[in-house]
């Protein structure tokens, strides 16, 4: 009989036991973590509205573009409670993985996974995570994932175009955009023209919004033509929140992952943010 090299075998505990720490995660998750709101209240009802053939914008609180939806659909078929847990891990992983890949080093993304915004999103099991990930994608596939969330990506998306202009002229552009495109106007024949009901969250959602708009239009603009002039998306992604007039704490995180790379900055934005919250929580105390 064949012996298996050592090194092999440990590969294989190593596997093992990443294993069962993430099963004993997520059974501690479902146990103890608490209600994500919204993943129990918007995404995981209009997943499961998908799943049976309805629209998912007959859930009244969701606005996003519903292809996001679809990675959701495995976790939505769980108890509620499970699929927070899991969502909660994939989260991590993915800010993460995304701090990485923009060149985080472990003092910095230590700080940033401990971020307000970070924090503010996994506890409610939001997903500004998943239009993060479109940044290190190539912009013909990146594009599906920052338009999800376009108070995070539309400073991105704007970059992009003028990126794809600057290589190949019109050509590039609809060779980039073509995709995006076609699948918008394939989900306004099935859902109607539903990024119209963007504007349903100005009042729905008034308590909660963090955006600094319109005040911020002018550091919004400021940072988009600077992306554009030296071709930094970084920048871009800095912007995308100064642009939007809806914008909830945990949005902030693109701006934030945009500096990632920089420890002492982040750090420093990072120490800023909590003394906001702290400042935030004693004022409404009082």
């Amino acid at each position: 009989m064949e012996k298996i090299p050592a090194n092999s075998t440990l590969r294989i505990a190593q596997g093992v036991l990443i294993f069962v720490l993430i099963l004993v995660l997520i059974v501690l998750g479902s146990i103890y973590l608490p209600a994500g709101i919204d993943w129990r209240d918007t995404y995981r009802p209009a997943t499961l509205a998908v799943i049976s053939g309805k629209s998912p914008y007959s859930v009244d609180i969701f606005f996003s573009a519903p292809w996001g939806l679809i990675p959701f659909i495995p976790l939505a078929l769980l108890p509620v409670n499970i699929g927070r847990a899991i969502l909660l891990l994939i989260g991590i992983g993915s800010f993460a993985f995304t701090a990485y890949k923009l060149g985080a080093k472990p003092l910095a993304m230590t700080a940033f996974l401990l971020s307000p915004p970070v924090i503010h999103c996994l506890l409610n099991s939001n997903i500004e995570w998943l239009p993060l990930l479109g940044l290190i994608m190539p912009p013909q596939i990146g594009l599906f994932f920052i338009a999800i969330k376009p108070q995070i990506g539309i400073g991105v998306g704007i970059f992009w175009l003028i990126e794809a202009w600057r290589r190949k002229g019109f050509q590039e552009v609809i060779r980039v955009f073509w995709p995006i495109t076609l699948t918008l106007l394939i989900s306004f024949l099935l859902f109607g023209l539903w990024p119209l009901r963007f504007r349903d969250t100005m009042t729905l959602t008034r308590a909660y919004n963090a955006s600094l708009w319109p005040s911020s239009i002018p550091v919004g603009l400021t940072l988009l033509v600077a992306s554009i002039r030296t071709r930094n998306v970084r920048y871009a992604l800095a912007s995308s929140p100064c642009l939007s007039p809806y914008v909830l704490l945990h949005a902030w995180v693109g701006a934030l992952v945009s500096i990632v790379s920089q420890p002492i900055e982040t750090i420093t934005a990072v120490v800023g943010l909590w003394i906001l919250v702290i400042i935030r929580a004693f004022s409404g105390a009082l």
